[in-house]
């Protein structure tokens, strides 16, 4: 079944990824704030800054098989020195856009024959007390609340699931792999001894977007290296 997907912040890293994966397969439309990066992968394409823009919705097909929410943020700091308007700007771009988009095409994802599927990321810092992660671990964790809760309310014709990784290879991530150092130091906090791939994370998102996980919602997957459950 070729399915209708909306991408929210497809032209980096783990979007970019699910693009590449999905644009042979399936109608992709990108709503990003550029379009830099998409040559040739995206069926369409929609300027759309989640902090500041409402989505345009009047080029979208009447019918949404599935949503991805991307934009997300790594704050990594001590919480003293935090001020509240950091907190404010994390929520904004991880839930209150995630929000935004969900209204804007309810009912293009309710018109479809199928379940529609919507993922959305979180982080292991939620489920696993990290230092220094507490604005994003307090977004992600309103993230997987709403996922939840979404997921009892609008059942059975949407079906809302979470992925929840530890460090990434994106450009989100530069700052904390941008040297050998640091990069190796990532690596040897997993027990796999290695940071996670953005195409590893796409495949995980384009199985939920499919009818393979037809009878999965409200999930969180925990997609870590192992980071979040044993000691290496």
């Amino acid at each position: 079944m070729r399915k209708n997907i909306l991408i929210v912040g497809g032209s980096s890293g783990i979007g970019l990824a699910l693009v590449k994966q999905l644009h042979t397969d399936h109608n992709i439309i990108v709503a990003n704030r550029t379009h830099e990066g998409l040559d040739g992968l995206s069926h369409s394409y929609i300027p759309f800054d989640v902090e500041t823009d409402e989505l345009e919705v009047s080029s979208l097909p009447e019918t949404l098989h599935g949503l991805v929410y991307c934009p997300g943020t790594i704050n990594l700091r001590p919480f003293k020195g935090i001020k509240p308007e950091v907190f404010s700007k994390d929520f904004s771009i991880n839930v209150l856009g995630a929000v935004k988009t969900l209204q804007s095409v309810l009912s293009r994802l309710q018109n479809s024959e199928v379940p529609a599927s919507v993922v959305f990321y979180s982080t292991v810092a939620v489920q696993t007390g990290m230092p220094y992660h507490t604005t994003v671990a307090a977004a992600k964790g309103a993230i997987e609340g709403l996922s939840r809760s979404l997921a009892a309310e609008l059942a059975p014709k949407v079906r809302f699931n979470v992925i929840a990784p530890s460090l990434v290879d994106t450009p989100l991530a530069e700052k904390f792999l941008n040297n050998d150092t640091k990069k190796s130091n990532a690596a040897a906090r997993h027990p796999l001894q290695r940071v996670g791939r953005p195409e590893e994370i796409a495949q995980m998102t384009a199985f939920l977007l499919s009818e393979n996980s037809s009878w999965m919602t409200a999930q969180i997957l925990t997609i870590d290296g192992g980071i979040g459950t044993i000691k290496s």
